[in-house]
């Protein structure tokens, strides 16, 4: 099988979020000059997170969305809005924003109002063609923007809490509501055709300048999104209160006693009806289809829930008294591949794997992470050892989900055997921690993983002050932003030498030599 990545290469993680820019927030617009320091330092992938649409309700996280097709229309630049014609230069009057981290209060409430603008601008126009197209050609669409007019209507209750017939989704009772609700309708609509028309230029513009874009696609769905309303028959719901009967977590383990219970709504993978089965393929297919439109190469959040998956019954407290339920499999991905070809997948497959699931990884072909702030607890066989590495992987210093390396380095819960351990295989004596980022880049890009990525925040050097996410936690997280100053000519050619020094900067480019 074709590898999903055959030239040695690097990239950066940063999410679109965490761009610099002068509106509170990363947006679209911010991504041309952050393409341009990329190609500059020899990169050729950029990874995001999740691009849809977050909530407060859910603590802004990427991976608790309101739909799985959709855009967040926080990533929508006023900038851009002011070439397409829908906002004047006068609208951006100047808002005073922390360049440090995302004030999600104010960032919302300035750009709602932004987009409201716009919306009316729009409406004064008569030609709507391209709006009309891109309703025409997003089968989505519909179920979306009414979904969100309607949790507008009930002061965004979950779908599960609206009265039943809307619950239920029952035909009528939608259409009367579309009626009903049309502005608002139209208005979501219009924030997604910005989204997509934004986000598809800058996808174009990476392209032009060598750059590949790794998205994430988190196996599940939250269950308060327009996927399980509109798609309630695929998933192991109640049928009088269409909550979820079973939810998704992990069992107990090293890092807990009791599991993760992350509640989200179990898939019908095991159903006996083939209709059902059916519109599930057919739902994957679409959501499959619908990312690659969007990214180049997809990393599967929870990839070994495709083999087995951790039910739990949804009135557990915790994640302790769940079952492993076999998973679709092989078969399912050989179905997705029969439509849309090869699928350049790279597989989070992090935690309790079994041969079963690294079975399944290789039979695809997809390339697996290797995490390199897991690999020093004196164990040589630790599969997240470089020496351990087969080739067809991806090495990162760190996650999103993990300490910086700095950060880790200054943990004092983490052993000095662990830290010692990690000097010493990138050949240093000292303990300082202040090189601790640069040990671990070192280690990460001489590494025979074909693909390196390294978070932007250990580019920098930056401590945990600067981490994006701490799982199990509520607040404080996805806040981070990267500053103008950070990427400057200086990182960029220390990057570019040492990625070339490595042998990962495109072949097009020049190869230098790391001086020594």
């Amino acid at each position: 099988m074709k590898q999903v990545i055959s030239e040695r290469s690097s990239g950066i993680l940063l999410h679109v979020s965490s761009l610099p820019g002068p509106y509170g927030i990363g947006d679209i617009g911010n991504g041309y000059d952050f393409i341009d320091f990329l190609a500059q330092s020899g990169q050729s992938y950029w990874q995001i997170l999740p691009l849809g649409p977050t909530s407060p309700v859910f603590g802004n996280s990427p991976y608790m969305s309101f739909s799985a097709f959709a855009g967040n229309s926080l990533f929508i630049s006023p900038q851009l809005l002011v070439k397409q014609g829908f906002l004047l230069e006068g609208d951006l009057a100047p808002v005073e924003f922390s360049k440090y981290f995302v004030e999600f209060e104010q960032v919302i409430d300035f750009k709602t109002k932004l987009l409201e603008k716009a919306w009316s601008r729009f409406c004064a126009q008569s030609n709507h063609t391209e709006l009309n197209n891109f309703k025409a050609n997003n089968h989505w669409l519909n179920d979306y923007a009414l979904f969100m007019a309607l949790k507008k209507k009930f002061n965004q209750e979950p779908w599960y809490e609206w009265p039943r017939d809307l619950r239920c989704a029952n035909k009528k009772s939608l259409l009367i509501a579309a009626h009903e609700l049309a502005e608002t309708v139209h208005y979501f609509c219009f924030e997604q055709y910005l989204f997509f028309s934004q986000w598809m230029e800058l996808k174009a513009y990476a392209y032009e300048h060598g750059i590949k874009i790794i998205g994430d696609l988190p196996i599940y769905v939250g269950a308060d999104s327009v996927d399980v309303w509109a798609n309630q028959q695929i998933f192991e719901l109640d049928i009088k209160t269409r909550k979820p009967v079973r939810i998704a977590g992990v069992p107990p383990d090293y890092f807990s006693d009791t599991g993760q219970r992350w509640g989200n709504p179990l898939y019908r993978w095991n159903t006996r009806k083939n209709e059902v089965r059916k519109q599930l393929y057919e739902w994957w297919y679409k959501r499959f289809s619908a990312v690659f439109s969007l990214i180049d190469v997809i990393r599967i959040d929870h990839f070994r829930g495709f083999e087995a998956y951790w039910s739990i019954p949804a009135e557990d407290e915790t994640a302790e008294h769940g079952k492993w339920k076999k998973g679709p499999g092989i078969n399912f991905f050989r179905e997705i591949e029969k439509r849309l070809g090869n699928l350049p997948v790279i597989a989070e497959d992090l935690g309790i794997i079994t041969p079963e699931v690294e079975v399944l990884r290789d039979s695809l072909g997809f390339p697996g992470m290797k995490i390199l702030l897991f690999a020093f607890d004196g164990d040589q066989n630790n599969a997240y050892l470089p020496y351990n590495f087969s080739r067809n992987c991806v090495v990162f210093t760190g996650t999103h989900d993990n300490d910086t390396a700095v950060g880790w380095f200054l943990d004092p819960d983490v052993s000095y055997a662990a830290k010692k351990q990690m000097k010493k295989f990138a050949n240093l004596q000292n303990e300082e921690a202040f090189s601790a980022h640069r040990d671990l880049t070192y280690l990460a890009l001489s590494s025979s993983a074909v693909l390196c990525i390294l978070p932007m925040q250990d580019v920098l050097g930056f401590g945990n002050d600067c981490r994006m996410n701490k799982p199990a936690t509520t607040e404080g997280n996805w806040l981070w932003r990267c500053t103008p100053e950070n990427l400057n000519i200086e990182v960029s050619s220390r990057l570019k030498e040492q990625t070339a020094f490595f042998g990962r900067v495109p072949k097009s480019e020049t190869q230098v030599v790391l001086s020594v």
